[in-house]
Order: structure tokens, then C-alpha cells, then sequence
């Protein structure tokens, strides 16, 4: 069975900056219309972190603006969201963040095929300055060798094999 899911808001940032070595799937505790503004993609994780307080996981800094249909006067775009995980998934992400140098960050944020939001988050170490350089060494090697493949194929040099 394939799990069908909307990808909402991606994380590029978390990749970049970090080598995610385990991923967990939460669940997030969410008030009023705003589950409606997920739908329609007005979130943002980019700058959100998670932390772990008295055995609950929470997230921070995760904007989700305002749904214009909201009557709630009271509503705070950025406020702390309680993220949803069993017990035994709360102990494990515990034992991973205590090492050292590991982090917990949200990579995506999708609505599953119930229609649930749902927040994948990472486990992941913070790279270093040199390896975020190479990475940006490898990626412009790859665009460089795909341009000039793409620039061989359209060349006027280029013969196509006909079957005359």
C-alpha cells in the first residue's frame, strides 16, 4: 500500500545545514482554522526548531499565518505547537539529542492521507563550514557536466542516428 501525501512545506535549509541521520513522523496539536491555512500552504518551518520539555516534544518558531476566514482575535501566528509521538519515540529521540553535537529538525510538513497534519522531523548533526562547501562543490559539478550534456545534444556538431 503507498502512502499518499501532500507535501506542504519543505526544509531545504535542514539538509543543507545538517547530516540527518534518523527521521520520526509527528503529529502536531493544532487550534482552530489553523489546520485550514496548513491546507492551503501558509506555513512556514524554515526557521522552526523542536525541543524537549518534561517528556513532550515541542515545536518553535513555526509561522502558520492567520486563515482569512479566522474569527479568533487572539491568534498568535508563531506560538510553541505541542508535536504528537508515542512514549517509546519520545525516549528514542531523547537518547539521540543528549549525544553530542545532535539536533532535532523539522524537514517536512505534509498532509497524509486522512488528512492529518503531519511533521516529519530529523535527527541530525550540524555540518561544518568545509563540508557545506563541498556540498556546494558536488552540486555545481553535477549542473556543470548535466549543461554540458544538454549543450552536446543541441550542438549543430551533433549527429543523430537516423534509421534511413
Amino acid at each position: 500500500m503507498k502512502n499518499r501525501f501532500k507535501i506542504i512545506c519543505n526544509n531545504k535549509k535542514a539538509y543543507f545545514s545538517y547530516l540527518i541521520s534518523g527521521k520520526f513522523v509527528a503529529g502536531i496539536q493544532l487550534k482552530g482554522a489553523e489546520i485550514k491555512s496548513i491546507r492551503i500552504g501558509n506555513v512556514n518551518i524554515n526557521e522552526s526548531y523542536c525541543l524537549v520539555k518534561n517528556d513532550e516534544i515541542w515545536i518553535k518558531n513555526i509561522d502558520i499565518t492567520r486563515y482569512k476566514f479566522c474569527q479568533d482575535p487572539e491568534y498568535v501566528a508563531r506560538r510553541d505547537r505541542k508535536l504528537l509521538l508515542n512514549q517509546i519515540e519520545i525516549k528514542k529521540i531523547k537518547k539521540d539529542i543528549n549525544e553530542k553535537g545532535m539536533s532535532l529538525v523539522p524537514t517536512k510538513l505534509v498532509i497524509n492521507e486522512k488528512g492529518f497534519a503531519k511533521l516529519e522531523l530529523g535527527i541530525g548533526k550540524g555540518k561544518k563550514l568545509f563540508d557545506k562547501r563541498q556540498a556546494i562543490k558536488k552540486r555545481d559539478a553535477k549542473m556543470e557536466i548535466a549543461r554540458k550534456k544538454k549543450g552536446e545534444i543541441n550542438s549543430p556538431n551533433f549527429k543523430k542516428m537516423s534509421s534511413d
